[in-house]
């Protein structure tokens, strides 16, 4: 097992990227987008509590996204969003008046015509984009790396999509699919953001604030505040976005303590937070952390955590194991969650940290203690089913006897 840790001192700074993008009045218009879908339900925020007893510390919050609109990822709330604002951009309005009647109405179709959409992704934003443009009676794309798990594959099909799977790494991928968007006429939809292409990403993250939301929401009413939030990243879209809607809603002393975990195969936003500034990682990118396995971060996301974020983890696959396993076959009487690889790698780091003494040095870096409440995302349930049960069931991934 393998985990290293940065941890980047936050100073006051003159000059911070603007996070207005991603303040209270956004999140509640690009919630009211989501609640009128007639399919939206708000996801689970689990207690952990036998867990937060045994190891010592206030509370353990996990957002439970394996059913999020019924595709087993959070993803779809991006795509669906941004999606939405293109639609609404072409038809001059605003997207506060385009509820889902609206959007899936003869009337929308008839102005709007057939519009492809494409995208490249690892698995969950591809389905995500599938199942919005499906919804909406448009057509889509999508491209997908080499080694992409055929179940995967199946689940984007399904949703009216061309699939392609390509002999690229995923953001190889990405550049394939804006390629054929440019040349075709095509609307890319990506997180993945570069220069001259900001207005759809930034759309993407606004979309996932809706999960930032109610979460938020919740931990109001429990009243409980957010010591330590534990964000993975693949390019940095999500992580950008809860970090950016928490320090909005948490000022000051009340901001809490935000550590990014990626894999430490393709730990892009790792190496662009010691270099202190964007990195490109290249390669296979081989880890089971699929949903992660991006070398190129998002632009405007990374400065989003390059301002805002204190410590940054790299881990190998047995600590996203780890978590599946202990989310999957929780203490005592804690409730089941079923997180996939991507899913449960913040979780299974953190709780192993905590937990191995092997760690230990790790864990004082953290500064968490007994009035610590660390918050979670499981972003996604078992995408690759044969892969979970491999893990669950058989051991793979063996994530005993701490370092190696």
């Amino acid at each position: 097992m393998k985990l290293e840790i940065f941890t980047k001192e936050q100073k006051d700074k003159k000059e911070r990227y603007d996070l207005s993008f991603l303040n209270k009045d956004v999140a509640i218009e690009v919630h009211n987008y989501h609640n009128n879908f007639p399919m939206y339900e708000e996801t689970p925020f689990v207690e952990l509590k036998n867990l937060s007893e045994k190891i010592g510390v206030k509370n353990i919050l996990v957002k439970d996204e394996s059913n999020r609109f019924g595709l087993n990822a959070f993803k779809v709330l991006g795509g669906s969003y941004a999606i939405g604002k293109v639609i609404a951009e072409k038809l001059n309005m605003d997207i506060k008046n385009l509820d889902f009647e609206k959007l899936t109405s003869k009337e929308v179709k008839d102005k709007l015509g057939d519009i492809t959409f494409i995208t490249a992704t690892d698995g969950n934003h591809g389905r995500g984009v599938a199942w919005a443009a499906n919804k909406l009676a448009q057509k889509s794309i999508v491209y997908m790396p080499r080694g992409s798990v055929e179940e995967r594959v199946k689940n984007i099909e399904k949703e009216g999509a061309t699939v392609k799977v390509l002999d690229m790494n995923y953001d190889e991928c990405v550049r394939e699919a804006n390629k054929l968007a440019e040349e075709k006429g095509y609307i890319m939809v990506q997180d993945t953001a570069w220069d001259g292409y900001e207005d759809i990403p930034k759309w993407i993250m606004q979309g996932y604030m809706t999960l930032a939301w109610e979460m938020y929401e919740t931990l109001q009413e429990k009243n409980i505040k957010p010591t330590h939030v534990f964000l993975q990243a693949g390019v940095g879209s999500f992580a950008a976005a809860t970090t950016g809607f928490f320090t909005n809603m948490y000022k000051g002393e009340d901001k809490p303590s935000f550590t990014i975990v990626e894999p430490d195969t393709v730990a892009c936003i790792y190496e662009s937070a010691i270099a202190n500034e964007r990195v490109l990682v290249g390669g296979e990118h081989k880890t089971i952390m699929a949903g992660l396995a991006c070398g190129e971060p998002n632009t405007f996301g990374l400065k989003v955590l390059l301002d805002n974020c204190e410590h940054y983890i790299k881990a190998s696959d047995e600590f996203a194991a780890f978590g599946m396993r202990v989310l999957g076959n929780p203490y005592r009487d804690d409730k089941r969650i079923i997180s996939g690889e991507s899913g449960a790698a913040p979780f299974g780091a953190i709780i192993k940290i905590l937990t191995d003494d092997s760690f230990k040095d790790v864990r004082k870096k953290l500064n968490i203690n007994s009035d610590s409440n660390l918050i979670f995302v499981s972003t996604e349930g078992d995408t690759d089913a044969k892969n979970y049960l491999d893990i669950v069931w058989d051991g793979k991934y063996e994530s005993t006897g701490g370092r190696k």
